[in-house]
C-alpha cells in the first residue's frame, strides 16, 4: 500500500470533513486571511465555535478544498477573491438580517 492509498477513504467511506475561516479586515490586508482550518474533530471544534460566536457558515466543499490548500494568516490569492466575494456576500447578508431582527437596522454603508 502507498502513501496515497493510506490517505485515501476507504471505498463507500465518507472523507474526513474539511473546515477553513477567512478573516477579513479591509484596513488591515488586501484580502480576506486565512485563520483557522483543519479536518476531522478539528473541523468540527472551527464549526461548533462559528456557531457558538454567531458566525455565518457557508459550505462549498471545493472552496474548502482549495483553501485547506494555503498557510494559516496566507491571503486568499486573487484567482480565488471572486469565489470568497460571494461567501462574503452571503456573510454580510446574514449579518444585515440577524440586525433587522434584532431591531438595530443592520449593517450601515
Amino acid at each position: 500500500m502507498n502513501a496515497k492509498e493510506r490517505e485515501s477513504p476507504a471505498a463507500g467511506a465518507k472523507p474526513p470533513r474539511k473546515a477553513v475561516a477567512l478573516k477579513y479586515n479591509p484596513e488591515a490586508s488586501a484580502a480576506p486571511v486565512i485563520v483557522a482550518k483543519g479536518q476531522g474533530c478539528l473541523a468540527d471544534e472551527i464549526v461548533r465555535r462559528a456557531k457558538e460566536n454567531g458566525v455565518p457558515l457557508q459550505e462549498d466543499a471545493s472552496l474548502v478544498e482549495v483553501l485547506s490548500k494555503l498557510d494559516l494568516e496566507q491571503e486568499i490569492p486573487p484567482e480565488l477573491y471572486r469565489l470568497v466575494a460571494e461567501i462574503l456576500s452571503f456573510v454580510y447578508r446574514a449579518d444585515r438580517r440577524a440586525g433587522l431582527k434584532q431591531g438595530d437596522g443592520g449593517l450601515q454603508p
